[in-house]
């Protein structure tokens, strides 16, 4: 049976309260660390498992929690309407976004890869205003001109001075465009399908679109130490099933604009985790780039006042 707008909790229009609602914004905050997190797992994780078989192995793990979850709470298949985003977006942001990021951080150092794959946030804030009809707020251009500054900033500063290939610069490209085009494709699933919904059988499309590197996983699997095997667990149940399940529930409830904007904490949080977990000390101007970002963050959040009062 097909579950209405009603039914999923899922209105055609955002309003500014629904746009405030705490739950919102504690969902986009979890989002935006666990994702950081993911950065750390990828980089440790590279040297024994490939770009398609690290994708895969995250996946698999993230289709067997959610699938588990949605048993328990017995919300069956989306609705034949949800359908076309839940394959598009597992396609490209599944599938062939996680692929290009694998690869193209093997190519590119972390900060020339955060500079390129923060097009993403821009590309979904015009693709959102243009096909999804979010229009184009001044507060959250001026937000994302900000806080892609700050990225770009980060970049510098993080950046190994040499390295990058054109091959893993195109990839890091090609993985902010799957990006964007994900997002904005998995948008309208949402008004007929839960989020829950929606991610679980997003990430099985994409762990079907990744099958060609089964045999590969097997075998890296069967080589690689526990710690590497554990981070590929790891990714597959926070930065996938829960991340993904969190930012779902959170764009349904906001535009696509916004929440991409909320993204450019991302590399802000990397910063701090590699200065926890790798020893990495962060330069004074990395610092002054993820101030920036959080500025930008914060003025693309910021709501516009009742002409009223």
């Amino acid at each position: 049976m097909s579950r209405t707008k009603e039914s999923t909790g899922i209105s055609e229009a955002v309003s500014p309260a629904r746009d405030a609602d705490p739950r919102v914004l504690v969902a986009a905050a979890v989002t935006v660390v666990l994702w950081a997190s993911a950065f750390i797992a990828i980089r440790s994780s590279a040297t024994h498992f490939g770009p398609g078989s690290l994708a895969l192995g995250r996946l698999l793990v993230a289709g067997a929690v959610l699938g588990g979850v949605l048993l328990a709470r017995r919300e069956g298949f989306p609705p034949r309407a949800a359908w076309a985003g839940i394959v598009a977006s597992g396609l490209l942001w599944f599938a062939a976004y996680m692929f290009a990021l694998n690869w193209g951080e093997r190519e590119v150092d972390a900060g020339t890869a955060a500079m390129i794959v923060n097009v993403g946030p821009i590309l979904m804030a015009i693709l959102g205003g243009w096909l999804l009809k979010e229009g184009f707020p001044g507060k959250l251009m001026a937000g994302l001109a900000v806080s892609f500054a700050g990225a770009v900033v980060v970049g510098i500063a993080t950046s190994g001075g040499g390295g990058s290939s054109a091959t893993g610069v195109l990839l890091c490209l090609a993985a902010a465009i799957t990006y964007a085009l994900g997002v904005v494709l998995q948008k309208p699933a949402l008004k007929h399908a839960s989020p829950l919904q929606v991610t679980t059988f997003g990430a099985l499309v994409g762990a079907v679109a990744c099958l060609p590197f089964a045999g590969q996983l097997v075998s890296e699997v069967g080589r690689a130490p526990v710690l590497a095997t554990a981070q590929v667990v790891y990714l597959g149940v926070f930065p996938t099933a829960l991340a993904f399940t969190t930012w779902a529930y959170a764009v349904s409830r906001t535009t696509a604009g916004k929440m991409g904007a909320t993204t450019y904490a991302v590399p802000v949080i990397v910063v701090l985790m590699s200065w926890l977990f790798l020893d990495e000390v962060p330069t004074p101007l990395a610092l002054v780039g993820g101030l920036l970002c959080l500025c930008g963050v914060a003025v693309s959040r910021m709501r516009t006042a009742d002409p009223r009062r």
